[in-house]
C-alpha cells in the first residue's frame, strides 16, 4: 500500500498514556511520523520512538514562532502536505480512506486546507450529539500560516498557538472525523482548561488582540465570541440545541463542564478588572 504524500506532526508534552494511540493510528499510512517533544518529563519520547515514530525535541524561546507554526516550518519540510495531530488524537478508519481517495491524483487541484470533525471523548464516553468543531489540522504549508497574534505575554497557553486556526486561502471540509480520546484523568481535562481560560481572561482586557484571535477562529467560534452570557448559552446550545441530553450522564457532564469553563473566564475577567 503506498503512502499518503503527507508529514504527520505530532506535538507533544507528556502524553506518555496517549501517544501510542495517536502514533499507531498513523504509522505505516504517511510519509513521515514525526513527533515533536517539548522535553516530556514521561516516558513519551521513548513510547514514541519505540513505535517507530521519528521524535525531535522542541525548545520554545517565547516568542514567535510558536509550536504549530514551527511545525510547519521544519517538519519533513521536503513535504508540501502536513497533518498536525495532537498526542491525544488519533486517525479515524474512515478518515484515512477519505484522504487516500483524496490524494489518489497528486495533480488535482486542491484547497490550500481542509477542516476536519473533531470526534470527542469525556470521561470515556463518545459524544455523538452535543459537540461540535472542526479543526484545521491539515494544510498546504506552503499557503498556510499561523498568525502572529499579540498574546505573548499571555499566560496560560504558552508555547503553542491558542484556540485559532491557521490562515488559508482556501478551505475545504472532510466528513471523517479525528478522535480526540484524552486517556488521562477527567482532572487533567480540568487542569488544561484552568490554565486556557487564563488566557480567555486576559484578552477581555485587551481588546486588540482579543479581534487579531476572534478574525481567525473558526467561523462557529466566531458567532460564539459575540454570545452575551455565554455560561448559559454555552449549556443551551450543546445541552438543548445539539442534543447533548441524548449522550446520556457523559453528554450532560461535558455540557456542565463547558459552561463551568465560559464561567472561570467571566469570573476571571471581572476579578482582572479589580486588580
Amino acid at each position: 500500500m503506498s503512502k499518503l504524500p503527507i508529514a504527520v506532526a505530532i506535538p507533544t508534552k507528556n502524553e506518555g498514556l496517549n501517544i501510542a494511540e495517536a502514533v499507531n493510528s498513523v504509522l505505516g499510512h504517511f510519509e513521515a511520523v514525526v513527533v515533536v517533544d517539548s522535553h516530556s518529563t514521561d516516558d513519551t519520547a521513548k513510547i514514541a520512538e519505540e513505535c517507530g515514530a521519528e521524535v525531535i525535541t522542541y525548545t520554545w524561546d517565547g516568542g514567535h514562532p510558536r509550536k504549530k507554526q514551527w511545525c510547519l516550518d521544519h517538519v519533513r519540510t521536503d513535504l508540501d502536505w502536513i497533518l498536525l495531530l495532537d498526542g491525544d488524537e488519533r486517525l479515524s478508519p474512515g478518515l484515512l480512506a477519505e484522504l487516500r481517495q483524496i490524494f489518489a491524483d497528486p495533480g488535482a487541484p486542491k484547497p490550500a486546507a481542509y477542516d476536519i470533525p473533531l470526534g470527542y471523548w469525556f470521561s470515556g464516553k463518545r459524544l455523538r450529539h452535543g459537540y461540535t468543531i472542526r479543526k484545521r489540522s491539515l494544510t498546504d504549508r506552503t499557503r498556510c500560516r499561523y498568525p502572529e497574534v499579540g498574546d505573548l505575554e499571555a499566560p496560560g497557553i504558552g508555547e503553542v498557538e491558542g484556540h485559532y486556526q491557521p490562515v488559508a486561502e482556501s478551505a475545504g471540509s472532510l466528513r471523517n472525523p479525528i478522535e480526540h480520546q484524552d486517556l488521562d484523568p477527567v482532572t487533567a481535562w480540568f487542569e488544561r482548561h484552568n490554565r486556557y481560560s487564563d488566557w480567555e481572561a486576559w484578552l477581555e482586557h485587551h481588546p486588540e488582540v482579543k479581534e487579531q484571535v476572534r478574525r481567525v477562529k473558526s467561523r462557529q467560534g466566531q458567532l460564539f465570541h459575540k454570545a452575551p452570557f455565554k455560561p448559559l448559552v454555552s449549556f443551551a446550545y450543546m445541552y438543548v440545541y445539539r442534543r447533548g441530553f441524548l449522550d446520556g450522564r457523559a453528554g450532560f457532564d461535558f455540557a456542565l463542564a463547558m459552561s463551568f469553563y465560559r464561567w472561570q473566564i467571566a469570573l476571571k475577567s471581572r476579578e482582572g478588572k479589580t486588580v
